[in-house]
């Protein structure tokens, strides 16, 4: 019987570790990524409770102390109207989270049902679908929900409602052509062997091996939504002036910068942390469903 090799044995030893490391560093995501979920998880007890948490009620009015810079029961100070900007920064995370969330969710469903019936089917149905994704996805989308928000009088449904339906289209894009991607695997052959109807295919094996990219595509949606609600509620074509919003705040707070910048700083350091943190996190979430993918 013929000993082991000493070297052999403690190469075998350090990959052994290697792989426990590399496994490890799967399981965490990166600390970008961690304090991203920190943000979200900040923003989703604001979205729901945030004028209950808020030091001061959002839409109280102190005229005697408008303007008033950081300090005295104030961290941030307070608006023109007296009113706390920290409170109404917490107070709006909930028109900056729900209305890109029903975005995010709503293009992603619009985006799942026609994307894998155009990719699955082919054909006339492909073709259809895709004319009229085609018509949407060559509008100017922004400049469309303005000009329709602004004859209808605007309001932040409508903007949801709009911004929904002109994100639809490039969800729709992207799950077809996972679609047809995944359609000639041996796993959609072989279901398609058994007898199994097309929607069940379609639903039961290739919608959830599209997933990474439908969620990945979400959370970039539920950025650029939050970006594009915001900027209407800039113009003043959004929330009710009365409602605290990130992007009314900013509107606002543009020409309070030299009294007290917090009023401008506060909501557009929350618009751009929130959108990247999105960003990150979608990222992370199609690296590690993908690498689920690929270890099954």
């Amino acid at each position: 019987m013929s000993a082991v090799d000493p070297t052999v044995a403690l190469d075998v030893e350090l990959g052994a570790e290697a792989a426990g490391v590399s496994r490890r560093r799967r399981r965490w995501p990166p600390i970008s990524v961690l304090l991203s979920f920190v943000l979200l998880a900040v923003l989703v007890v604001w979205a729901i409770a945030g004028p209950s948490l808020a030091p001061h009620d959002p839409a109280l009015q102190d005229l005697k102390h408008a303007l008033q810079p950081p300090g005295d029961g104030h961290l941030l100070g307070t608006d023109q109207l007296g009113r706390d900007v920290l409170s109404r920064v917490m107070a709006g995370a909930r028109t900056a989270f729900v209305g890109p969330l029903v975005i995010a969710v709503g293009a992603a469903l619009i985006g799942s049902f026609f994307g894998l019936l155009a990719g699955y089917r082919g054909g006339r149905t492909d073709a259809a679908v895709m004319r009229v994704v085609d018509l949407i996805w060559s509008l100017p989308g922004l400049l469309v929900v303005i000009v329709i928000a602004g004859i209808l009088g605007g309001g932040y449904t409508l903007g949801v409602t709009l911004l929904m339906v002109l994100s639809a289209p490039s969800d729709t894009r992207l799950i077809r052509a996972a679609t047809l991607e995944q359609r000639p695997r041996p796993y959609v052959e072989a279901a398609e062997a058994l007898g199994l109807s097309g929607r069940r295919v379609m639903l039961r094996h290739i919608w959830p091996n599209v997933l990474p990219v439908i969620v990945a595509n979400s959370f970039l949606t539920f950025a650029f939504s939050l970006v594009g609600l915001a900027g209407l509620s800039y113009i003043g074509i959004g929330v009710d002036p009365s409602t605290p919003d990130w992007g009314r705040m900013l509107s606002d707070g543009r020409g309070l910068i030299w009294d007290n910048a917090w009023t401008a700083i506060a909501p557009a350091v929350m618009i751009m942390v929130t959108a990247l943190s999105m960003n990150l996190i979608g990222d992370w979430a199609f690296e590690a469903m993908s690498d689920r993918g690929r270890r099954r």
